[in-house]
């Protein structure tokens, strides 16, 4: 690029899709009352991205954080082969991943193979050999600006996630890898423009800007914030987008005498003004026709919508956590706190919701915990929830639960958060075995408790036990109550 002339560049962002290829409801308050428009669906995001090129010829850039191949039926029941079609017609530039990693390393890289753009995780290394397993970064030119997109797949994948999804793998913060492939870019392939897509989360990208100087635009991805104007750190504008496709982010940057300049940025709404694309039409319902009739079948019906929009406790969570007490006898359960999951409005319920709430469908298991162990538990979940530095903050939401109610002092230090919990209306007896279910290893991490098993049943078999047939008496559902 000649050193005074001036060049603008767009770069559209999707995060955190989640495998939702369809229109389907999105929680948006207002004020205290939320309300569940029909947003989201890959004809709708390719419908935009074309009107875009089409605005911006040959300066349009599209980036994907990950989390894409796994959150519904359609991605699961295919480990998220299905979706590879669709990914490809939007003509992505470059991704990043995190629940890519969901049936392990060597799948995600067979199914990388397939993608028509790269993989990018500069902070992903191999335990044997200590190379990267997927490129640290792609250079792109575009609108005569020459862009070097720089990737970091979420660093909690060999930390808090099932081992499996890690095997033979490590994953750092990027902040030490971030200065030696920036200079990289800017000093040998002598790039106008460093663009980090990163699925650490908004907080730690935050935390990173201020590490790593040099850096001029983060795509930020994994929290599933909506950010309707960018954050700017230490020169790095940062934005990200949403989840499950609701949202594309817009940010058009001019380019001139090394200078980046922000000219727009826009949390567009992949609404029913957005004019669908046909041919991506097409590809969806190839996707979803087999299996619509089958998912449509309705299982019961709720008068309050269910949705994990809120991080302390959500009615969604409260419903799976029931059913699990349902179907194993127990009074107290634990599930992960997830963030993904479309919300189900008032009405009937149908097997698709319960596919969206726990896609991993995991059996239920049960694991008898000390009082002690439970407290220790949800003392970790807290800190990697709420801790003072974000390269700590590892967990999704709280750790959801029921038959408990905790009295907490969020804002005190790791380790002294829980104030008290009681089991019902008796406080928590610290030397007493309690009887636990749980699904997924994130439920009840292994190192606590003992006698684990395994049931025959499935999450999903008990939500929809749950919903044929509810249960005379419900399990209370548990509270984290911030005092």
């Amino acid at each position: 690029m000649g050193a005074s002339s001036k060049r603008s560049i767009t770069l559209l962002q999707i995060n955190d899709t989640h495998g939702y290829v369809e229109p389907h409801p999105e929680l948006i308050w207002h004020g205290a009352t939320p309300r569940f428009p029909m947003l989201g669906g890959y004809a709708r995001i390719a419908g935009y991205f074309k009107k875009v090129r089409a605005e911006r010829p040959d300066a349009v850039v599209a980036l994907d954080n990950g989390d894409t191949f796994h959150g519904t039926y359609a991605a699961v029941s295919s480990r998220g082969e299905a979706l590879v079609p669709l990914t490809n017609a939007l003509g992505i530039d470059a991704m990043t991943a995190h629940w890519e990693f969901a049936w392990g390393p060597a799948h995600f890289r067979a199914l990388a193979k397939r993608l028509d753009y790269p993989v990018l995780a500069v902070n992903c290394f191999d335990l044997k050999t200590g190379r990267r397993p997927f490129r640290p970064s792609r250079i792109i030119e575009r609108g005569g600006v020459r862009i070097g997109v720089v990737g970091i797949a979420a660093t909690i994948l060999d930390k808090t996630m099932p081992p499996h999804f890690s095997e033979g793998l490590r994953f750092t913060n990027g902040d030490k890898e971030l200065p030696r492939e920036i200079r990289r870019l800017r000093q040998k392939e002598r790039v106008d423009l460093i663009v980090v897509l990163s699925h650490l989360g908004l907080p730690q990208d935050i935390k990173l800007a201020g590490l790593v100087d040099g850096l001029d635009v983060i795509l930020s991805g994994h929290t599933h914030d909506r950010l309707e104007k960018p954050i700017v750190v230490n020169g790095a504008t940062i934005i990200q987008s949403g989840c499950h496709g609701a949202f594309v982010g817009r940010l058009d940057l001019g380019v001139e005498r090394g200078t980046v300049r922000v000219e727009r940025h826009e949390l567009v709404a992949m609404d029913e003004t957005i004019d669908p694309d046909p041919m991506m039409s097409d590809l969806v319902e190839a996707v979803v026709s087999p299996m619509r009739d089958h998912l449509a079948t309705a299982v019961g019906s709720v008068d309050a919508a269910l949705h994990r929009n809120t991080i302390l406790d959500c009615s969604m969570d409260d419903v799976l956590l029931a059913a699990l007490c349902n179907a194993s006898g127990r009074e107290i359960a634990f599930s992960n706190g997830w963030r993904y999951g479309a919300p189900v409005v008032p009405g009937p319920v149908r097997l698709s919701d319960l596919w969206n709430m726990i896609p991993v469908n995991p059996p239920i298991s049960t694991v008898i915990l000390k009082g002690e162990e439970i407290r220790m538990m949800m003392e970790e979940n807290l800190e990697r929830t709420f801790s003072p530095d974000p390269f700590g903050q590892m967990s999704g939401y709280v750790k959801r639960f029921c038959g408990l109610t905790i009295l907490a002092k969020i804002e005190n230090p790791s380790g002294t958060r829980i104030a008290e919990i009681f089991v019902g209306d008796q406080k928590l007896d610290l030397d007493a075995s309690y009887d636990v279910a749980f699904v997924t290893a994130q439920g009840v991490p292994g190192r606590f408790g003992r006698d684990r098993g395994q049931m025959s049943v499935t999450a999903i078999e008990a939500l929809e036990a749950y919903f044929r047939h509810p249960p005379a008496k419900v399990t209370s559902p548990g509270r984290v109550i911030a005092i």
